[in-house]
């Protein structure tokens, strides 16, 4: 199992993973212990201690970022609330005449404090995240341009989780802004809805209403919740350890040294790393909300089954869903919402109908969000293609959308028909596939020569352990991964239709139970990926 992380600072922490020994055998049970044994007043400051320990055993010193961004989140968000309590009174006390000229008044100033904060988490964000992409980028512009000044590309010490808890602080402000949340006048309370450790890696991305009181509020150990969180933390280390970390010796091979390989075994690396991709992170989000369930706190779910989508649309609203609401929320919606893009809408629905007419303020909106989308995975242009992909592809599905229900019709195809679905399943898995080539590609020039190997050198090799040495792995491995596959497939079917697998076996006698558990549990320490040669494989969410 992993053991050690490479964080941001250049420094080795013993546990940033919650695939490490000393988080699963260490600072787990002991956090599950203390939590258990405090008296209930006490467990949720036990619970903010436990997620600050957590947050400096990882980073360190760079707890101080998470820290200031808490006091910052409290006070920004305490001064909008009393700007709008200020507005509320003043109302009160104005003619109708002088009513809409204290709206506007108030706004301006709560939009003032709104841009000032998210400025400035944001660009922290930017600046620790973004400034040596952009440097580089200018240095080769100013290159092209035979200018001989160069910038010097600045280095930044960052903290793992920040890109998730920035994303936490600025829609707690925008949901204070808007008045669909009150400021919360309890630093405590507030604190802990950012840091709670499970969360802090990899998301999920939670809103203040969804998760701020369960955390402030939580009660004794149930046990039926903890079977419930001990038998999804299960599932989510075998897709992590025996899926996600078997594979990535392939994969790694694969991408690494892509020009010594022909087109169909580039082909297979990029559909090996989609798995890989979903196995690791949907499993670390099946401990996290595992962990959630154990303290009583139901966390929102991440995944939805995104390969039975029968569209690019439907798989990232199926994919990472917390992120994916966010960029509706706080980017979509005030953008589409904005008064240019509904004058915009207004115009173009005349001209091009109810259809095509919205598409037009929708697709800039659209745009942005993809664009962001793109660069919030990374400093690296084939981010930003990976979301310039998928912008082009939703887009072109709602384009051509009038289109394919004509001939729909005219072909008399039921879309709801099994044969149909699975075209459409098979459809969009292959999109996603080529989209996460480019996602894990070494650079956009490799994921451009990858793509053309993969159509021009096309020699099909057989599938030996011969022929997979160089990747690090054998037939037997594949077979492993199979079954888990088969596994996780039957089980998401299962969801699919209604079924509550975990609901199930926890409902079952306890010698069921039992023989299930441990079963997975052998299943994991036989065939997952760790021991004498193994290199730890940390969480690949972490590093975005």
């Amino acid at each position: 199992m992993s053991l050690s992380y490479l964080l941001f600072a250049g420094k080795y922490s013993i546990m940033t993973s919650y695939f490490a020994n000393v988080f699963l055998y260490i600072f787990l049970p002991a956090s599950i212990i203390g939590f258990f044994v405090m008296p209930k007043k006490a467990k949720k400051y036990f619970l903010l201690a436990a997620s600050l320990i957590y947050f400096w055993l990882v980073a360190g010193k760079l707890i101080i970022y998470p820290l200031l961004s808490i006091l910052a989140v409290h006070y920004f968000g305490l001064w909008l609330d009393r700007i709008r309590t200020k507005q509320t009174l003043a109302l009160k006390e104005a003619e109708k005449e002088e009513k809409k000229q204290i709206k506007k008044s108030f706004q301006q100033k709560s939009r003032l404090v709104l841009g000032f904060a998210a400025v400035l988490h944001i660009g922290l964000l930017l600046v620790l995240k973004y400034s040596p992409f952009f440097t580089e980028n200018l240095n080769s512009l100013l290159e092209v341009l035979n200018v001989s000044t160069r910038l010097e590309v600045p280095s930044y010490l960052m903290p793992i989780g920040i890109s998730f808890y920035t994303l936490q602080a600025v829609s707690y402000l925008f949901d204070v802004y808007r008045g669909t949340t009150q400021a919360d006048d309890n630093i405590f309370r507030l604190g802990l809805f950012m840091s709670f450790f499970p969360q802090i890696v990899e998301g999920p991305i939670c809103r203040y209403n969804q998760t701020a009181e369960k955390l402030w509020n939580v009660t004794q150990i149930d046990y039926h919740r903890f079977l419930l969180g001990i038998q999804r933390i299960l599932f989510g280390y075998m897709k992590k350890l025996v899926v996600a970390d078997r594979l990535n010796p392939f994969v790694k091979e694969a991408f690494d040294n892509y020009a010594s390989y022909d087109g169909p075994m580039l082909a297979l690396g990029a559909l090996l790393y989609t798995v890989q991709l979903y196995m690791d992170f949907s499993g670390t989000m099946d401990a996290v909300v595992g962990m959630g369930q154990i303290f009583g706190v139901e966390m929102p779910e991440n995944f939805r089954r995104p390969f039975f989508s029968k569209t690019i649309s439907e798989f990232w609203q199926r994919w990472h869903i917390t992120l994916g609401t966010w960029f509706k929320d706080y980017i979509f919606y005030p953008v589409t919402m904005s008064k240019p893009m509904k004058k915009l809408t207004g115009s173009a629905r005349k001209k091009l109908g109810n259809h095509f007419g919205p598409l037009l303020s929708g697709s800039i909106a659209l745009f942005c969000v993809w664009f962001c989308n793109g660069l919030w995975h990374g400093s690296a242009w084939n981010y930003i293609f990976f979301g310039m992909y998928h912008f082009v592809l939703i887009l072109c599905g709602d384009i051509i959308l009038p289109a394919v229900k004509f001939f729909q019709t005219k072909l008399h195809i039921n879309p709801e028909k099994l044969p149909y679905r699975i075209f459409q399943i098979l459809r969009s898995a292959v999109l996603v596939v080529f989209g996460e080539l480019f996602f894990r590609a070494n650079g956009l020039r490799a994921g451009f020569a990858m793509t053309k190997i993969m159509f021009t050198r096309v020699n099909f090799t057989a599938l030996n352990d011969q022929t997979l040495r160089p990747f690090g792995i054998d037939t037997k491995d594949l077979f492993i991964v199979g079954v888990a596959v088969l596994l996780v497939f039957i089980i998401s079917l299962l969801k699919e239709k209604g079924i509550d697998v975990n609901e199930r076996v926890a409902g079952q006698n306890i010698v069921v139970r039992r023989i299930i558990l441990y079963a997975l549990i052998m299943f994991i320490i036989v065939f997952g990926a760790y021991g004498p040669g193994y290199v730890p494989v940390d969480p690949m969410y972490a590093e975005f």
